[in-house]
Order: C-alpha cells, then structure tokens, then sequence
C-alpha cells in the first residue's frame, strides 16, 4: 500500500516519503493508533529483514495514541449487568472482579489462599508489572466466595475450570477461562439492554470511578488498583459525575462578578 500510494518501488522511497505517508493516513485517512502502530511494524520489518536496510525514520515515526475515556456504569447498571450473568460461577467471578477492582486475569485466578478473611483483604498476586498487592475484600463478597467455594472444594483455584464440582472426579487443573468470562459479559450486557461500550475491564473502571464519587482518595485508589503512576489513576476524576457537578458549582461561583 505504501508502494502504490506513491508508485514507487518500496525500495526506492526515501525517509521524507514514508514520513509523508504516515501524516497522509493520520490526517487524511484517520486510521487509528492500532492500526498506524501495526502499519509502522510491517513496514520496518520489511525494510529491516527483507531488504537489509536502516531507515532512520522508522525509529523516529511514533503515532499519536489517542486518548480517549471509557464509558463508566452506573452503581445500578453494575447491579443489572451481574444479574444477568446467567451461571453462577461467572456471575460470582464478575462480582468480585468489580467490588475489588481486579483485571480480568488477576479475577479468574485467584486462588483459595489469597483470601485473608481475618484481614478482611485479597493478595493480588503478580498483578500487572509482576507486582503483588491487597485490595480490601468486603463482607458480602467474602460471604458469597466461602458459599461458593462449598460447592466445589476446590484446592487450589477459587474459579475452577467447568464451574462447580470436579470435572470426571478430578479437580479441574486449570482456573476459569478469560475468555468464557469475556463472553458471559458481552451476553449479559444484551440481557441487561445497557448500550454502553461494556467490558470485563469496565468494572474495574466502575469500581474505581465509584470510590471517588464515594469520597476515596485517589492515592488509596491507585493504591488497590495498583497504578504505578498517579496520573494513570487521575483520569478517573474525568469520568465522576459529581466532582463535574461540583466543578461546574465552584466555577459559576468564582465568576460570578463578571
């Protein structure tokens, strides 16, 4: 493509061409950072492994990560969307990915010791970063993992593979698949007639938007999420419904005497 943009043999095309190229698909074509980014990759391979050859603007070219925010759910969306989760195991797995902000992978496998019922908190073990942390567990989700967790036994996983009960009389080895919960989230969104753009990770984006409406400092906040940047935890100030409310009252106020 890039060849027959400018009719050139791509081994004939100088940096100031592919520079050229690249401000043509972002300006004029509005192709997104994907796939910009795997545009820049296909063409460096290229040059790099086909042709043996260095061009310098292939390490310059960065395109611009857009920046947008995702759609929050209400308390009362959360509470539709769980419900309509149809089996239990992945309603449950759901529920405490959100009421502990969890990522999608640290949720489905968590295991039976990382539950510190005394403390009241979860291990995050090896989250993101290859970073451990514990986020608080509340009372009710650690009633419904300890009733759950009845009905399966199992040793090692809280979210075993195939649900309740051992699979064939053998524990099942393997924790609950991501992407069975990815889906059992997209067909419980349906269920639930939200038409926001919904995810497993919206709930994790739900639970953190919601401490901060709920008055939870945004350093305790990037704390149980595990944000290595304050400013990563920062936009969540963009998504809470009252401190815009509360932004616009303080700004009507200041200007008042105008």
């Amino acid at each position: 493509m890039l060849a027959e943009h400018f009719h050139t043999p791509p081994d004939q095309l100088t940096d100031e061409q592919i520079r050229q190229y690249f401000l043509y698909v972002r300006n004029t074509r509005h192709w997104s950072f994907s796939t910009m980014k795997q545009a820049l990759c296909a063409i460096k391979t290229f040059y790099t492994q086909t042709l043996h050859r260095e061009w310098g603007i292939l390490d310059v070219i960065r395109p611009p990560k857009s920046q947008t925010l995702p759609d929050v759910l209400t308390h009362d969306e959360v509470q539709r969307l769980l419900q309509a989760v149809r089996l239990p195991h992945y309603r449950l797995c759901l529920t405490t990915i959100y009421s502990c902000g969890l990522r999608l992978t640290e949720g489905a496998q968590l295991r039976v010791t990382d539950i510190d019922s005394a403390r009241m908190l979860v291990h995050v073990r090896r989250g993101k970063g290859d970073k451990d942390r514990y986020v608080p567990l509340p009372q009710r989700t650690r009633d419904l993992l300890r009733q759950y967790w009845l009905t399966h036994r199992h040793p090692i996983w809280l979210f075993p593979a195939g649900g309740a009960g051992p699979v064939q009389g053998q524990p099942a080895p393997t924790p609950i698949s991501v992407s069975t919960l990815q889906k059992a989230c997209r067909l419980a969104k349906q269920a639930a007639g939200i038409t926001k753009r919904v995810s497993v990770h919206s709930l994790r984006h739900a639970y953190a938007t919601h401490l901060l409406e709920a008055g939870v400092s945004l350093r305790i906040i990037q704390a149980y999420l595990g944000h290595t940047s304050p400013q990563t935890t920062a936009r969540y100030t963009h998504l809470t419904s009252q401190a815009q409310t509360s932004a616009g009252a303080t700004i009507n106020q200041l200007m008042q005497d105008l």
